[in-house]
């Protein structure tokens, strides 16, 4: 009765036991505090409660159980939970998958998974938690691995269901027994119920467990909880348990608990227990009876009237097939389904008997991940998934979504038809203890499935998937994310990151760590290890001494740099072994993050220690690292696999032992053209044979593949070392490298020869690099050896090298079958039609084609068999051929090009005769036909036959220009070896040489020839070309002249800038004379009288006072032309061209005088050195200066800056070439000069760090000071630079001791610190020198704490105290009191204050008066009060300001000890208040008066003279006397403590500051009034240091203090400093504190002082920089109403509301409103509230404040009728109270007994209408 009872929560007919009204009654008082969950409930839910109640009710016949059910109805299908069914709320059985230190992985039925957070597990851990992050006093709570463990079994409710960004579900769970247990009450609780719990408190004998339960305490004794659920004696609070109920007192009140194990007939539940439904809890034991067998589960019964389900996965493998309806069984509740109370079970063993154990891994290990192939379809179960499996017998679950791809149709039947499966397990479930598997094709596929599958050093890609401050998030697969940290985005530090990557974009990493326990990935974008060849360092056995890798640095430190690589493999490089240089200061020439290349020297992997070396890695001193084992011999013949194509070659594997190596380009053929056209074909994979090793070295193996070269070395024609290279020896080599003078021919095994220029051939070679193409392949004979040198010459020359018989043909039919092969490759790859057709055409075939095009260089065919293909036909072979646009012809084929599909035909006739027969050893003249590359096709006389030549004769063959290229049209003479020859494809093979064709000798060949031009004649020639230094004339006999630029124009037409050769135009015709003439070969300027001048170019002139025959021509030589130059002339140069390398401008002046000109001669302004060539372009006009000529040797310096020597005073230019701390700059001065420049002479503002802003090879302008041992003394500063200059520097040069005094303040470099002191660079000459007692208050026993702290170069300011003009000697002082800036040392250093002068004597007097037994009771009392006061100055060290230096000084005025005893006291007293705060802005006017002179001041002087009189004349007091005098002292000290401490009164001297100061040292009103003493004794650089001490003194916590000074200091440069200083101080304090108040200030600042141009553009930058921030729009709002722009204020209130949040735009609406009524136009502040309020009428709030705004600035009409609008409101009546007060208060102040009574009439009618409401 009771289950029933509780179902019915709205009554119902039965008649209710006592004991159940009160249950129901109190659940009804329970349900009042939570009505959240009731509430939550829609109406469809609460009809079903009430079905669920009828269903309960009517029990009685089966027919009206069918009728009436609509929860826990009896299903049609058994299917698995899905997570689509899965709903907040729902109870679930889990299982401890994982645990970490603030989530809980979970396993849940049917493969589900869920997380719980370390939220989630009960309210005292949660108030645990929050205490101690609140107070780290709070006792150690336990984590979450200590209180769940893996495999553990938990009760759990669905807290909430979290979409994640990819869209799926994300089950968030929670063991709270307040909602695990939540349909449970005090009333229901009975004994044997098992329930779940958390450790709620531990008590002396048990523990206080939270059961979830609304007015019941649960307790479990201590004796039978330990060891159950913890490792530990003890549980912990927040532990999970599951107790059973043994005892229930006081109607639930009082529960007592146990964990004793129980027998599964003792766990299971019976109808007493008053199970319900609503309560029903997972994981309760039940006896049911099977009621249905299905193919997909089993329906059960069990409490006689609940239904449930078991799908197959929980089902007892070994009974499956056994049960049968009407059988009982053992179940365990999995899971109830909120809704429809849908009860899910299960019957597996390790669930059903109490105190099984669940493994949470399987037995056969982690295969999660794992392909599985072969599995086979076992069973297939419909809306569910199917059994798979596995090869060893393993069963494995396939969910329905991945029988199929994502978007695919679902097809079960084929599924199950097909024999074997590839599977990859997903997971594995531990509360279903199966594994679950996927057969889609595209999750096998992954390449990474989970963290195990990623090794450091792969290379992965991935999507970006969020940039975050520290890095970039990509994602490689859907479960798989790494971080790419900042240093790692790319090679270089990127500043803004988020302009290059893009969320969503594709990139590509190299893994850098796994923790695969963690889940954690760290990735790299940086190129250089991306694209790294190099090993990798992934564990410390990989790093042998000798092996190179990558690495890039993590640390930089003085004594070296910590280089990282994979795996967090890590090692030092130590300083010395960074660079070949010294380097003093790693940090500037290396940055964390660089990518680095090092070599290891030394390593210990058992200590995880490496030493590296990048100096090693530079020299490339690597270990043979990359050489493989096994190795290959040269000259063996092999057989490789292309790996990878690169530009310059092959990267292969030598097979079959994957050896790498490499085949170059040029190494492919003997023929150059098929060289490309092997790289071409040959793809990633193809296998390559009859290769060859000709060379092996340290890096790499080199392969060749040229026929000639394989034949050399397998025929012995090869020397293995130098020492077998013998004179005369003939080898087959390549040509490597070729040069000016001479190739240099590589041969097998890496030797390499020189063949000189005149060794090359038997012609005359003019140009070497143009004779060869590297890569040609060559014979060569050895003519000379160097022993000593191990080099050797050798000769090309073809007369003198002898190649085998037939070696010309062999090389023939090699090319033309490699061609063939190509071709066949191409066909076979593309598999087109038209590449397998062109594959098939050979030379000589017949085409039917039709005429497309006809044009001047010949036609276009096209063929029905070759669509597509290019069809041409020169000129020369359509000769006489009339054709016409769509004419029928026949074509012979004479070249076919395979990749770019076209064909070359001739259509002559006498290709198509009849071919005639041909004889071996008969001789013909043939006629070059088509020519490509290597190869011609030539027509053999009138035989029509066709065949195939190379075009060259031999291999060395060399053209020296086109002529002598072989060219269409051309005869050979040819003699036939074969006349069928079937490598040919049936061609004639036959040998050739050039036939002799008349030819001209000319006279440089030796011949008598024509006289040539003489000098002086007049000659007539048509301009051919315009060149910028030249002007090239074709004569009337047809040759070539010559006009150089300079012989164009009169000297007097050339103006600076203009070309004079681009006056002339091409065409025209001019006349010229002869003046010189130039080589043929070199175009060498050679004078009239050389004699191979009949043989030269002529060399003329246009000017027209040389063409007049009268005119004394005299023909000039290059030694006469410079002779007649002088150093310092002015000269008219011409621009030939710039030499980068050389840095230099080569001119010319003359057809034979050229000169150069240095890049620091040349410019003048340092910008222009990027490009010179742009500021002097070749062929124009320059006004130059000689610098130096000379005519033997050559030599000829220009200069274009007008200064051809250095000189004192002058402004050039001069380039960096090393920078020393210790010195300067060390400088280049063109002309061969060096300079240097000190670092006083950098600038005429001195600025700390002078020497970073400059850099190796920068161009300077520097002033020429003074020259001193062959060095000049150089100068940077404006003031020299620029003469005209007014503005005075702030610090001037020091020229002589004479301009330095005693007193003056002046800044310096400190040079050097030793024992003698701080030695401060004044100026390049002068140095001065400040003792360490001048250089710092505090007490340093080492110099090198200054050393240490002050680098060289370190700017200080000192104060001269004395000048030795004799000794040439400065002595200065840094103290402070002497600079007015603050200490050179910080006070963190807690370094002991120096005693000085009076205050020295005292101190040491004291010490000695302590240990005498005969002084004064004063005395006596002194001595521990000076050292209470030392002790105290000690504990203090870490914070002191250093103002007690400043104490101690002022103190020495004072004489008598009584003076110094009242001070201490009141220093001490006064440290006693808490420091003075400043509440609002600081004014310098407000509260500054002086503190007037205290008496005691006054009598203390009095005093002092009295002791010295005494201490003349000591005489013996009595007792009286010096009781009177001590009584009078304390009354002194008194009256002094009391004005002290008056806080009305300021002190009148930096003394008293002082004093008050180390009382408060972080109050910024003392700091400011002591700003303010020095302001009104106009003391500005005191006012200065005052506020920088006070910066450093303020604690970092006190941010308002700090800003109160900050505020303070911006105001002093404001009215006393410059814009740029104030702009620094702006600067500084942005970094210091919060921006937004300091922008606030400073916008006040400006305002207040009427700079209202500068207050805008602040409040413009804080608009755009806090345009989420509130205040600023208003503050901006303010400041423009002010100014009276109200229209800006009304579009910038339009501004704040597109900027701020949408809750933020009524306020700020509102605040402009008021802003309006203050500042601007109260109609329009008005209107605003009015659109306000119509919108949100029920803010009563804006209503209350524009009724005070409208009482104060409206007429009272207006007012009234606001009123009268406030009081009809729909608001509450409490608040319509406040405003009929409001509006009666109003009236009788300002209105009429009339208008009085009319608001109470009013107040009545109201109170009248809303009656009941108003009366409440």
């Amino acid at each position: 009765m009771a289950s029933m009872e509780e179902d019915f929560p709205r009554g119902g007919t039965a008649k209710k036991p006592t004991e159940s009204k009160i249950a129901v009654q109190r659940a009804e008082v329970d349900n009042l505090f939570q009505q959240s969950s009731e509430q939550r409930e829609t109406k469809k839910r609460k009809g079903a409660v009430k079905d669920d109640a009828k269903k309960l009710k009517r029990q009685k016949t089966d027919k009206e159980k069918k009728d009436g059910l609509t929860l826990n109805a009896e299903i049609k299908c058994v299917e698995i939970l899905h997570i689509k069914n899965v709903k907040e709320g729902m109870l679930m059985l889990g299982c401890v998958k994982e645990v970490t230190d603030f989530e809980v992985t979970v396993g849940l039925p049917c493969g589900l998974q869920g997380y719980l957070s370390i939220k989630n597990i009960c309210d005292s851990y949660t108030k645990l938690l929050t205490e101690q992050l609140d107070s780290a006093d709070t006792e150690d709570i336990c984590s979450l691995p200590q209180l769940f463990y893996p495999g553990m079994v938990i009760r759990c409710v669905v807290a909430r269901l979290d979409t994640t960004r990819g869209g799926s579900l994300s089950i968030q769970l929670s063991v709270n027994p307040k909602l695990v247990n939540k349909a449970l009450s005090s009333s229901s609780l009975k004994a044997g119920m098992v329930l779940s719990g958390c450790v709620d408190s531990v008590e002396d004998h048990g523990y206080i467990i939270d059961i979830g339960i609304s007015g019941t305490k649960a307790f479990l004794p201590n004796k039978p909880a330990i060891g159950i659920h913890s490792n530990s004696d003890e549980l912990k609070v927040g532990q999970y348990v599951t107790p059973h109920v043994e005892e229930v007192k006081n109607d639930g009140r009082v529960v007592r608990l146990s964990v004793c194990p129980l027998t599964a007939a003792q766990a299971c539940i019976n109808s007493a227990q008053g199970w319900t439904l609503t309560n029903l809890l997972t994981g309760l034991l039940v006896k049911a009876t099977i009621k249905k067998v299905t193919k997909h589960g089993l329906l059960l019964d069990f409490l006689s009237s609940f239904s449930g389900q078991v799908d197959f996965l929980h089902m007892e493998p070994e009974k499956a097939s056994r049960y049968t309806e009407g059988t009982e069984v053992l179940a365990c509740v999995l899971y109830v389904e909120p809704c429809s109370r849908l009860i899910g079970l299960s019957l597996r063993s390790y669930l059903v008997n109490p105190g099984a154990i669940i493994e949470a891994t399987p037995a056969g290990g982690d295969r999660i991940g794992e392909v599985v192939k072969d599995c086979k379809m076992i069973s297939m179960h419909h809306m569910s998934g199917g059994i798979l499996e596995l090869p060893d017998k393993t069963l494995a679950f396939v969910h329905r979504n991945h029988l199929k791809e994502a978007n695919a149709s679902a097809n079960e039947n084929r599924v199950m038809a097909m024999s074997e499966h590839t599977c990859r397990i997903l997971d594995f479930s531990p509360i279903d203890q199966i594994h679950f598997a996927s057969l889609r094709e595209s999750i096998i596929k992954k390449p990474f499935f989970r963290y195990h599958d990623l090794q450091a050093g792969q290379i992965v890609e991935g999507t970006v998937s969020v940039l975050l401050s520290f890095g970039m998030m990509v994602h490689v697969s859907d479960h798989i994310k790494g971080l790419v940290p900042r240093t790692h985005l790319s090679d270089i530090v990127l500043k803004n990151p988020e302009k290059v990557l893009k969320e969503g974009m594709k990139v590509k990493c190299r893994v850098l760590t796994v923790d695969v326990e963690n889940k954690k990935l760290y990735l790299t974008r940086k190129k250089a290890l991306l694209e790294s060849s190099l090993p990798l360092f992934l564990s410390y056995a990989d790093t042998r001494p000798g092996r190179v890798s990558h690495g890039y640095i993590v640390c930089i430190k003085d004594f070296g740099c910590i280089v990282r690589f994979y795996n967090n493999v890590r090692g030092l490089v130590p300083i010395r072994e960074l660079s070949s240089e010294h380097i003093i200061s790693p940090e500037e020439v290396f940055y964390v993050g660089q990518v680095v290349k090092a070599k290891v020297l030394q390593c210990d992997p058992d200590k995880a220690k490496m030493i590296l070396s990048f100096k090693a890695a530079m020299e490339g001193d690597t270990e043979e690292t990359a050489r493989p084992q096994i190795d290959c011999e040269v000259g063996q013949r092999l057989e490789a696999r292309v790996l990878k194509k690169c530009p310059n070659g092959l990267e292969v594997a030598i097979l079959p032992d994957e050896i790498p190596a490499i085949v170059p380009t040029m190494h492919l053929s003997d023929q150059i053209s098929n060289c490309h056209l092997l790289w071409e074909s040959l793809k990633e994979g193809d296998n390559i044979s009859n290769l060859v090793c000709c060379n092996k070295n340290k890096q790499n193996i080199s392969l060749s593949k040229k026929p000639t070269v394989r034949w050399s070395l397998e025929e012995g024609m090869v020397a293995k070392d130098f020492s077998e290279v013998t004179v005369g020896m003939q080898l087959i080599g390549w040509i490597k490298n070729m040069m000016s003078y001479g190739v240099f021919v590589e041969f097998p095994y890496g030797l390499v020869g020189l063949a000189p220029k005149s060794a090359m051939s038997s012609k005359f070679v003019s140009d070497a690099t143009t004779a060869f193409q590297v890569g040609q392949t060559v014979i060569a004979k050895v003519t000379n050896l160097d022993e000593e040198k191990r080099r050797f010459l050798v000769t090309l020359k073809v007369s003198e090298v002898n190649l085998p018989e037939g070696s010309d043909q062999t090389r023939l039919i090699n090319g033309l079958q490699e061609r063939k092969a190509v071709a066949e490759m191409l066909a076979m790859r593309d598999g087109s039609d038209l590449l397998q057709q062109l594959a098939a055409l050979s030379v000589g075939e017949k085409l039917k084609l039709t005429v497309d095009d006809v044009m001047e260089n010949g036609a276009t065919f096209v063929s029905d068999d070759l669509v597509g293909a290019t069809i041409t036909a020169t000129k020369y072979q359509i000769l006489n051929a009339q054709l016409t646009q769509g004419q029928k012809v026949t074509a012979v084929v004479l070249h076919v090009d395979i990749l770019s599909s076209s064909v070359h035909v001739s259509i002559l006739a006498k290709l198509f005769a009849k071919r005639k027969t041909l004889t071996e050893g008969s001789k013909y003249t043939a006629k070059v036909q088509h020519v490509d590359k290597d190869f011609a096709v030539v027509s053999l006389d009138d035989t029509a036959q066709l065949t195939v030549i190379q075009t060259r004769n031999h291999l060395n063959e060399i053209f020296r220009s086109e002529s002598e290229k072989m060219k269409g049209g051309m005869n050979v003479a040819v003699e036939v070896i074969e006349p069928s020859c079937q490598e040919m494809q049936g061609l004639p093979l036959v040998a050739w040489k050039r036939s002799a064709p008349d030819r001209q000798h000319t006279t440089s060949e030796g011949e008598t020839g024509p006289k040539g031009y003489r000098f002086g004649d007049i000659v007539q020639g048509k301009v051919k070309g315009v060149r910028a230094t030249s002007i090239l004339l074709t004569l009337e006999d047809g040759k070539t002249g010559s006009v150089h630029v300079s012989e164009v124009l009169e000297v007097s037409e050339v103006h600076k800038g203009t070309c004079p050769t681009f006056t002339v135009k091409v065409g025209s015709v001019v006349t010229a004379r002869v003046i010189g003439g130039r080589e043929v070969s070199s175009h060498r300027f050679l004078p009239f009288s050389h004699p191979k001048f009949v043989y030269t170019i002529p060399e003329l002139t246009l000017i027209p006072s040389k063409l007049d025959k009268s005119a004394d021509l005299k023909p000039e030589t290059q030694k006469a032309k410079l002779e007649d130059y002088k150093v310092g002339q002015d000269v008219v140069c011409f621009v030939s061209k710039f030499h980068p390398e050389r840095k230099s401008l080569e001119v010319t002046t003359s057809p034979c005088v050229n000169g150069t000109v240095e890049l620091l001669a040349a410019i003048t302004d340092p910008k222009d050195a990027a490009h010179p060539e742009k500021l002097y372009k070749p062929g124009s006009a320059v006004f130059a200066k000689v610098v130096e000529v000379s005519a033997s040797p050559q030599r000829f310096v220009l200069s274009f800056t007008g200064v051809h020597k250095l000189e004192k005073g002058i402004v050039t230019l001069g380039m960096v070439t090393n920078i020393q701390p210790q010195v300067g700059l060390f400088v280049k001065l063109p002309f061969g000069g060096h300079g240097i420049v000190s670092v006083t002479d950098l600038a005429d503002a001195y600025k700390p760090n002078p020497l970073d802003r400059y850099s190796k090879d920068q161009l300077l302008r520097v002033f020429l000071l003074a020259k001193e041992n062959d060095k000049w003394q150089l100068s940077l500063r404006p003031s020299r630079l620029n003469s005209e200059q007014v503005k005075s520097a702030k610090d001037p040069e020091v020229l002589s001791f004479s301009s330095l005094q005693v007193g003056q303040i002046i800044r310096g470099y400190i040079k050097s610190v030793g024992s003698q002191g701080i030695f401060i660079r004044l100026s390049t000459s002068i140095t001065g020198r400040a003792e360490l007692q001048k250089a710092t208050n505090f007490f340093i026993k080492d110099y090198k704490v200054l050393s240490d702290h002050l680098p060289v170069n370190t700017l200080l300011t000192t104060k001269i105290i004395s000048i030795d003009k004799e000794e040439e000697f400065v002595d200065l002082s840094l103290l402070p009191a002497d600079t007015g800036k603050p200490e050179i040392l910080p006070e963190s250093l807690g370094l002991p204050l120096r005693w000085t002068g009076e205050e020295k004597e005292r101190h040491d007097l004291k010490r000695k008066t302590k240990r005498t037994l005969s002084e004064s009771e004063q005395k006596q009392t002194e001595v521990p009060k000076k050292k209470k006061k030392k002790t105290k100055k000690g504990k203090a060290d870490d914070n002191d300001s250093g103002v007690e230096a400043y104490f101690r000084e002022e103190d020495d005025k004072e004489d008598e000890e009584t003076k110094s005893e009242s001070v201490k006291q009141v220093t001490q007293s006064s440290a006693g208040p808490s420091r003075l705060q400043v509440a609002a802005g600081f004014s310098w006017d407000v509260g500054l008066s002086s503190l007037k002179p205290a008496s005691a001041m006054q009598e203390g002087d009095s005093s002092d003279g009295e002791d010295q009189e005494e201490s003349v004349k000591p005489q013996k007091k009595s007792r009286h006397e010096l009781e009177q005098e001590k009584k009078a002292a304390e009354k002194a000290l008194v009256q002094r403590e009391v004005e002290l401490m008056d806080p009305s009164l300021r002190p009148q001297d930096a003394a008293a500051f002082e004093r008050l100061l180390l009382a408060s040292p972080n109050s910024s009103l003392l700091w400011l009034q002591y700003m303010a003493h020095h302001l009104q004794a106009t003391q500005i650089e005191q006012a200065r240091a005052v506020a920088e001490r006070a910066l450093k003194t303020i604690s970092f916590r006190e941010e308002q203090e700090k800003l109160n000074v900050w505020v303070a200091l911006l105001n002093l440069e404001n009215m006393y400093g410059t814009g740029e200083s104030l702009k620094k101080v702006f600067e500084r304090a942005l970094q210091f504190c919060e921006p937004m108040p300091v922008y606030q200030q400073l916008a006040d600042i400006y305002t207040n002082s009427n700079k209202i141009k500068e207050a805008e553009g602040l409040y413009k930058t804080m608009a755009k920089r806090f345009r989420q921030n509130k205040a600023v729009w208003l503050s901006y709002g303010t400041f423009l109403l002010q100014q009276g722009k109200s229209d800006d204020a009304s579009a910038l209130l339009q501004r704040a509301l597109k900027s701020l949040p949408s809750k933020e735009s009524v306020d700020v609406i509102a605040k402009f409103a008021q802003l309006e009524f203050r500042f601007g136009n109260a109609e329009k502040g008005r209107t605003l509230f009015d659109k306000v309020l119509t919108s949100y009428p029920k803010r009563t709030d804006l209503w209350s404040v524009f009724i005070d705004l409208m009482v104060k600035h409206g007429t009272q009409k207006e007012v009234r009728a606001l009123f009268d609008r406030v009081i009809h409101l729909s608001v509450s009546v409490k608040k319509i109270k406040f405003f009929f007060k409001r509006y009666l208060e109003y009236e009788k102040k300002h209105g009429t007994p009339g208008s009085i009574q009319a608001v109470k009439e009013k107040a009545m009618e109201f109170v009248e209408t809303r009656g009941s409401e108003a009366a409440s």
